[in-house]
């Protein structure tokens, strides 16, 4: 059978001759990775210069994947072309608000109407609905009280919240998710649930729109505990960003992203303390969780939203619209 040695320094790998699909695969990968030039997107060459050579197989593997799910991926495409923003009132005024719009014209709830799974990925791949973009400190955030939860401006005492200093990173919510806050974790000093969508990080380098969805998968997450409540961040990736296909793990944002993890724990740590407020804390050891316990947190997260949109809970001021 037909083969292609894989060769670098520290790393060897002979991939089998499966189909030309797979061929495809490999190409994308290499050049994902680095290792190939754009100009040589082709199995003709024989050597390939890894940067890491744990980074070989699961960048190729993800790449036959990507190939294997073109339909898929067009599919996505159009979905995320079906929502528009539609913004109503001034920016930083408290009538601000920006709503989900479907292609027929239609006003939807990011919190509910958007897919919490992308079709992609195997169910590790989840949409994200950005509601601060990076390098901002408008707090902004979906209004859970309000039909079809449009993203607004947070108010506290009569004044519209800003964050003391810019937030380094895309931050919103994972739609169809819920904290709930009359379930008590026995894993998290048993805090209760902050009776918001699950809070996204993302890592990537493109600064995203506010509402804009973004296809994530999630590498770490942080358990936080503001005031006594449970306020899960999710710490994921874009799987556009140019080192998605490398990034699987907390791990691997350590090694990619250097200091991020800690970087994101004192951000959200620290960010009350200007306002004379105490510090935040962390559960599960004062450190990220990996990638196997994120999706535990949505998968668990996303069955209490079940509960609460077929009011087997009770609802009290929140929008089920």
């Amino acid at each position: 059978m037909a083969a292609l040695r894989v060769t670098g320094a520290g790393a060897s790998l002979q991939l089998p001759f499966v189909s030309s699909r797979y061929n495809a695969g490999i190409a994308i990968g290499a050049a994902r990775v680095g290792f190939l030039k754009p100009s040589q997107h082709a199995l003709s060459s024989k050597q390939l210069l890894p940067r890491r050579g744990s980074a070989i197989s699961r960048a190729l593997e993800q790449s036959v994947k990507d190939v294997d799910q073109g339909k898929g991926q067009q599919q996505e495409q159009q979905q995320s072309s079906d929502y528009q923003v539609r913004e109503q009132g001034e920016a930083q005024s408290m009538g601000y608000r920006a709503f989900l719009v479907g292609a027929n014209g239609k006003t939807l709830s990011p919190w509910h109407d958007v897919p919490l799974k992308s079709p992609l990925g195997g169910g590790e791949i989840f949409h994200f609905v950005v509601e601060i973009p990076k390098e901002s400190s408008a707090k902004m955030e979906v209004a859970t009280d309000e039909p079809f939860t449009p993203i607004k401006q947070d108010i506290k005492k009569g004044k519209l919240r800003f964050y003391p200093y810019n937030i380094r990173w895309n931050y919103g919510l994972l739609p169809q998710t819920w904290e709930d806050p009359n379930h008590a974790n026995p894993e998290v000093e048993g805090a209760l649930g902050d009776n918001d969508p699950v809070d996204v990080v993302e890592i990537g380098e493109r600064r995203a729109g506010l509402g804009e969805i973004l296809r994530v998968k999630p590498v770490a997450v942080l358990a936080m505990i503001d005031e006594g409540e449970l306020d899960w961040k999710v710490i994921a990736i874009s799987v556009d960003d140019p080192k998605a296909a490398l990034v699987n793990d907390e791990s691997d944002v350590e090694y990619y992203f250097p200091g991020t993890l800690t970087e994101i724990r004192d951000w959200f740590r620290d960010y009350k303390v200007p306002d004379g407020k105490p510090q935040n804390r962390f559960g599960l050891g004062n450190k990220a969780a990996g990638k196997d316990y994120a999706l535990k947190v949505i998968q668990e997260t996303h069955q209490a939203w079940v509960k609460l949109v077929t009011r087997s809970v009770p609802a009290g001021d929140l929008s089920l619209t």
